[in-house]
C-alpha cells in the first residue's frame, strides 16, 4: 500500500518518485547570432539556498567570478502551496527585477500554459523578460563555458581531458545520491524507499572507498562534479538521514566523506553559500506530507570549520 505522496504528478504507481524534467532549456552563447548571447548584467539567477541543484549554481557563479555579471536573488525557503515567494527575511529578499511575488509569475510569463511544479534555480533573461532555463546542469555548464570570460576565466570546472569520466561520474552521483536522498524521502511504499535507500548507502560506500586515495573525485583538483557531491552531503545530516528516512549512517561516519565535504565546505568563499537554517526550515516546514506537525529540529550540532585532515593528499 502506498502512502499519500508528497508531489503526486511525480509519483509511480508503486511508489517510486520521478523527478519531472526540466522545462526551459534554452542556452546562452558567445555568438553574435544567438537569441540569447552572454552579456554582463543581461540575466539574472533566482536561487533557494534551501535547495542543492539551486545552491550549485551559486557555488559556480562565485567560483567562476561572475556575481557581478550575473545577478542573484534569494526566495524565502518555506513554500507553501502558492509556491516559491518573494519575500524580505534573514538572507531572503524580494525581487529587485521585476517585482514578482512568487517565481511562479516567472514561469507564467514564459509559458502562460505551463502545468509543471515550480522549481529553482531559474536563469532569467532581463533583455527578452523570460526564462532562458532551469536546469541546473545546464546553467553551470553555461557559466563555466559561454560565461566564464566575464569573470576572468581562471577555473575550468568541467576540464576536457576527463570530460567523458566526469560525465559519468555526475550521472552516477545524481542517480544514486543527489537525486537518491529525494528517491528515498518521497518514497510512498515500503519497498520503493528500500530500494532508494539501499542504492544510496551503496554509492556512498564507493565514494567513501574513491576517496580513500585521492583528495578531490579526480585527484587534486576541484571540478564541478565535487561541488554537485557537496551539495547533497552538506544537507545530508541535518535533513536527509533524518527527515528522508537515510540513517543507515551519517556522513560524519565516513571518515574520508566527512573530511572531503569539510575540505570543500572550507574552500574560499563557500561558507556563504551555505545557509543551514534556510535548508532546515525548508525541508521539515515545507514537506507536510513526511512532517505534519512542521517541527524544526534544534539539532543536529555541525562544525563545518574544524581541521579536514585531506591536505596530505
Amino acid at each position: 500500500m502506498s502512502a499519500p505522496a508528497q508531489f503526486p504528478d511525480e509519483q509511480s504507481a508503486d511508489g517510486e518518485f520521478e523527478r519531472q524534467e526540466d522545462e526551459f532549456r534554452d542556452v546562452v552563447k558567445q555568438d553574435g547570432d544567438a537569441r540569447f548571447e552572454v552579456a554582463a548584467g543581461r540575466y539574472h539567477l533566482y536561487v533557494s539556498l534551501a535547495c542543492p541543484w539551486a545552491s550549485r549554481a551559486v557555488i559556480v557563479r562565485k567560483l567562476l567570478g561572475l556575481e557581478k555579471a550575473v545577478g542573484l536573488t534569494v526566495l524565502d525557503p518555506i513554500r507553501d502551496e502558492r509556491g516559491w515567494a518573494f519575500r524580505d527575511g534573514d538572507g531572503f529578499t524580494t525581487d529587485p527585477v521585476n517585482g514578482f511575488s512568487f517565481l511562479a509569475e516567472a514561469y507564467f510569463a514564459s509559458d502562460p500554459d505551463f502545468k509543471g511544479r515550480v522549481t529553482v534555480p531559474v536563469l532569467w533573461d532581463r533583455q527578452l523578460r523570460r526564462i532562458v532555463n532551469n536546469s541546473e546542469d545546464d546553467i553551470c555548464r553555461m557559466f563555466n563555458d559561454a560565461f566564464r570570460p566575464l569573470g576572468g576565466g581562471a577555473v575550468d570546472l568541467f576540464p576536457e581531458d576527463i570530460a567523458a569520466e566526469q560525465q559519468e561520474l555526475s550521472d552516477h552521483i545524481y542517480d544514486t545520491v543527489n537525486n537518491g536522498v529525494y528517491r528515498a524521502g518521497f518514497a510512498s511504499s515500503q519497498k520503493a524507499y528500500e530500494r532508494a535507500c539501499r542504492k544510496l548507502f551503496a554509492a556512498l560506500d564507493g565514494l567513501e572507498e574513491r576517496l580513500s586515495s585521492r583528495r578531490y573525485l579526480f585527484g587534486d583538483r576541484i571540478v564541478e562534479t565535487d561541488w554537485r557531491l557537496f551539495c547533497t552531503l552538506v544537507r545530508f545530516d541535518a535533513v536527509y538521514h533524518g527527515h528522508f528516512k537515510c540513517n543507515v549512517r551519517r556522513i560524519t561516519d565516513y571518515p574520508n566523506l566527512q573530511g572531503y565535504l569539510l575540505d570543500l565546505y572550507q574552500q574560499p568563499g563557500i561558507a556563504d553559500t551555505v545557509n543551514m537554517d534556510h535548508i532546515k526550515r525548508h525541508y521539515y516546514f515545507t514537506h507536510c506530507d513526511i512532517n505534519p506537525t512542521r517541527i524544526v529540529p534544534i539539532g543536529p550540532e555541525l562544525d563545518f570549520t574544524r581541521p579536514h585532515g585531506r591536505d596530505g593528499f
